[in-house]
């Protein structure tokens, strides 16, 4: 009993597969239905044309003249009320101007650029030459003009820029430096010269100059009056002043100098004789 039983179970574990794919394959082809042939079709059959039957045109009896007041108070109106007349013609949009000030355009190559400062809270606006602004066209853009058409009216737009001051630059002209002057130019006071035949407006180092020159004159002279030989002095030579032009620089060779220096040499010699 054993063994036949060890038998069924071998023959069950091989028959169920088999048994579970012929059910499938059976429940796939609707257990043989699906398998029948469709007969091809004729190729050369031409299409018959369908007759549509359609009905004939509602027309109203007497016209819809004898039925103007069902036309006008239409049942699709909730008011029931004639519906207002339409106009021949639309209204053409018109443009509003005085709405953007222009402050500034770009026109580089095929692109221009326009922009624009809104008057009522002055808030930038940037378009370009095509573009449409408040329902306006930007028709064209200039570097100094923008128009804006809205219909058959235009507004131009121009650019306002400030006039600044008129500004001319003068030549540079090379001034040539004053001439130097000469040893004994105006201002600079020769040997023995009155102080008060000096010019006026002297500068502290001439009038230096001319009283160095003032002590070693007294001194000279008081070593004649002595009887001792008078050593001569390192002249005193006065800074560089710039001379007036009006002003002529007195010659070297002064006769009141010359006569003073002979009046000089004669007291020395008579002082030498006592």
């Amino acid at each position: 009993m054993n063994g036949f039983d060890a038998r069924m179970k071998a023959w069950l574990v091989w028959a169920l597969p088999f048994v579970a794919i012929a059910a499938l394959v059976g429940w796939e082809t609707d257990w043989g239905h699906a398998l029948k042939r469709v007969p091809a079709l004729d190729a050369n059959v031409a299409a018959q044309p369908v007759p549509v039957a359609l009905l004939p045109e509602f027309r109203i009896d007497g016209g819809t003249d004898s039925r103007r007041e069902t036309v006008e108070r239409t049942l699709f109106n909730p008011t029931r009320r004639p519906a207002p007349p339409q106009s021949s013609a639309a209204a053409k949009p018109a443009i509003q101007p005085g709405q953007f000030v222009l402050t500034g355009t770009t026109v580089v190559d095929n692109k221009a650029t326009a922009f624009l400062r809104e008057v009522n809270g002055g808030r930038s606006r940037r378009v370009q030459q095509g573009e449409t602004i408040n329902g306006m066209l930007v028709a064209e853009v200039r570097a100094d003009r923008v128009e804006l058409t809205a219909g058959e009216t235009a507004e131009h737009l121009t650019l306002k820029v400030a006039a600044g001051p008129k500004t001319t630059i003068q030549p540079q002209v090379a001034v040539a430096p004053p001439p130097q002057p000469q040893p004994g130019a105006a201002g600079v006071p020769q040997p023995g010269q009155n102080a008060a035949a000096q010019p006026q407006g002297q500068t502290p180092e001439v009038a230096e100059v001319l009283a160095n020159r003032r002590r070693a004159a007294r001194a000279a002279e008081a070593a004649a009056q002595s009887g001792a030989q008078p050593t001569p002095t390192a002249p005193v030579t006065a800074p560089v002043q710039q001379a007036a032009p009006a002003q002529q620089a007195p010659k070297q060779n002064d006769p009141a100098w010359n006569d003073v220096y002979q009046r000089y040499i004669q007291r020395n010699q008579g002082n030498s004789g006592r």
